[in-house]
C-alpha cells in the first residue's frame, strides 16, 4: 500500500495520484499511533464533529488555488491543530525517542510536523477536485473511530477511519486506517530507514526531513 521510498522523498507533483497513490502517500505521510488512548470525557459527537471540521479545512485548502507552499504552510497548520502530533512523532520515532534528549524530542517534532505537512500537500495538490466526507462515527475500544469516504476524480471512492482520543487533554486524532491498513507501522519503517542511513543520529535524522 504505501509507495516506494524514493517517491515519498522527492514528492513529485507531476505523478498522476491514483487511489492507491494517495492512500499509500497517507500512509506512508502521517505515522499515527496505533495503541489505544482512553476516551475519558469526550463523546462520539465531539470526535465526529472534530473530524469533520479538520476534513472540511482540507477540503478547502485543496480547492483553494493557492500555490504548493501555501498549501504546506496550510496542512501544517491543520496537523498541528487537529492531531496529537508529539504523540505521533514520538511513536514514528520508535524505542529511539526513550534516548534521545528533550532538545532533541523538541526539534524532531517540529521537523516531523513540516515533513508530513509537505507531503500531504504534494499529494493533496493532485486531489484537487476531489473530496473527503464524514458519514458515520462510534465508540472504538476505548476510544471513538470517525468514518469517512474520500472520493478522487475517476476512482470509486475509498474508506478511511480516524481514531480520535484525548489522553494529551484535547480532543485530537492519533491515527487514520485507510481501507485496512493502520499507519503506523509503515511509517514507523520511512522514518527507521533514514534513521539507519544516518547511523542511528538523530540530529542527522532532522536535518533530513527539514530537507525533504
Amino acid at each position: 500500500m504505501r509507495s516506494s521510498n524514493k517517491t515519498d522523498h522527492e514528492g513529485s507533483t507531476s505523478q498522476h495520484l491514483t487511489r492507491r497513490a494517495f492512500g499509500a502517500g497517507l500512509v506512508a505521510g502521517t505515522g499515527f499511533l496505533a495503541f489505544a488512548l482512553p476516551v475519558r470525557a469526550l463523546t462520539v459527537e465531539q470526535a465526529k464533529a472534530l473530524i469533520d471540521k479538520a476534513i472540511g479545512e482540507v477540503n478547502a485548502t485543496i480547492n483553494s488555488g493557492q500555490s504548493e507552499q501555501q498549501m504546506f504552510s496550510d496542512f501544517e497548520r491543520i496537523f498541528a491543530t487537529y492531531a496529537d502530533v508529539a504523540t505521533i512523532a514520538r511513536s514514528a520515532l520508535g524505542t529511539v525517542s526513550k534516548k534521545a534528549t528533550p532538545a532533541q524530542m523538541t526539534a524532531f517534532t517540529k521537523a516531523y510536523q513540516g515533513y508530513i505537512s509537505r507531503k500531504y500537500g504534494r499529494r493533496f495538490r493532485e486531489f484537487i477536485g476531489g473530496k473527503i466526507e464524514v458519514t458515520d462515527a462510534k465508540p472504538y475500544k476505548s476510544y471513538y473511530e470517525v468514518v469517512s469516504t474520500a472520493t478522487l476524480q475517476g476512482e470509486a471512492p475509498f474508506d478511511l477511519r480516524w481514531w480520535v482520543g484525548d489522553k494529551s487533554g484535547r480532543q485530537l486524532f492519533f491515527n487514520i486506517i485507510i481501507e485496512g491498513v493502520n499507519m503506523l507501522a509503515s511509517e514507523r519503517t520511512e522514518v527507521g530507514a533514514i534513521l539507519d542511513k544516518n547511523g542511528g543520529d538523530v540530529d542527522k535524522l532532522i536535518a533530513d526531513l527539514n530537507a525533504i
